[in-house]
């Protein structure tokens, strides 16, 4: 692997189909460190919700946008891009290689080809949104994004109010779809990403985040949820986990209820995540214990 070029190595995949594990076997193995794209491991306060790898694995590989910010910051797909190119120019001076490991798509693409630039957007159209997820549920939301943006609607986490708001502010000011503004600008990269997409049967996956969830709860997420109950409506914790949990402790369903909410919505997540990384270019599909066969596809790319 004598190439003077540069690579960014993605693995991507749904929630909970072992990326972590596999990243951190990879990252080992190549000498290298590991930059997270979830966009809710960015935050200190949301540890148990989030599947955070454990302090041993950060403690195997040097891990980056884990734990660098609090909950009260604004911390977007853009933001992201800029923080992040920032650090590959400085990790590639002594890496060949970087691992990028995550399952938020838009967090991905930005840092692959750079974020779109919208027209600024009044606060007020925000405020509106917002005023009416309160007033009138999600499902009022849901609807017009499918009767506005169809494209939008069938590729985002319909149950994250935060991008559905974020769409339908995008849409009712410009009265044009959100996701035409999306992909516009291809950004030169001085790295060359290699994409690789990790799945496993349904069944299986369905079965660990059901697992997932349990283990969450066990581990006290109803408790860290409880300490964040003055900053529930921040974006960030408008999120599968906590949002459930939220209603919980406000009376609005069981404990009961709200699990078996929270691994529904994360299979529903799971799914539209697949169908995203499907529809994007260039990612090559491999089962989460393929580690060897990773390593060679890797490597030739590395070594032409």
């Amino acid at each position: 692997m004598a190439s003077a070029h540069k690579y960014l190595v993605v693995i991507a995949g749904p929630t909970a189909v072992g990326k972590t594990k596999l990243s951190i076997a990879l990252a080992k193995f190549y000498n290298s460190v590991v930059i997270s794209a979830d966009s809710r491991q960015f935050y200190r306060e949301m540890n148990i919700g989030t599947a955070k790898p454990s302090e041993s694995e950060l403690a195997t590989v040097k891990h980056y946008f884990i734990n660098n910010k609090n909950i009260n910051e604004l911390f977007g797909a853009g933001h992201f891009e800029k923080e992040a190119i920032d650090l590959l120019d400085e990790l590639f001076k002594e890496n060949q290689i970087v691992f990028l490991v995550g399952g938020s798509g838009l967090y991905i693409n930005a840092l692959l080809h750079g974020v779109d630039d919208f027209e600024e957007v009044p606060v007020s159209y925000r405020n509106q949104l917002n005023d009416e997820l309160e007033k009138k549920g999600i499902e009022f939301l849901q609807k017009e994004l499918k009767e506005c943006d169809p494209t939008y609607y069938n590729t985002v986490d319909i149950n994250n109010s935060q991008r559905i708001i974020r769409a339908l502010e995008v849409c009712r000011f410009t009265n044009k779809p959100y996701s035409g503004f999306l992909n516009k600008n291809k950004t030169p990269r001085n790295f060359t990403p290699i994409k690789i997409l990790i799945n496993t049967n349904r069944d299986i996956l369905y079965s660990q985040i059901n697992k997932r969830v349990d283990e969450m709860m066990k581990a006290g997420l109803l408790e860290e949820v409880k300490s964040l109950l003055p900053f529930k409506n921040n974006n960030a914790l408008k999120t599968v986990g906590y949002k459930e949990l939220f209603e919980h402790l406000e009376g609005k369903c069981t404990l009961n209820q709200a699990i078996d909410k929270i691994k529904q919505h994360t299979r529903n997540y799971a799914k539209r995540q697949l169908t995203w990384f499907r529809n994007q270019d260039d990612f090559v599909e491999f089962l989460p214990e393929d580690v060897e066969k990773i390593k060679g596809y890797i490597d030739v790319i590395v070594s032409n």
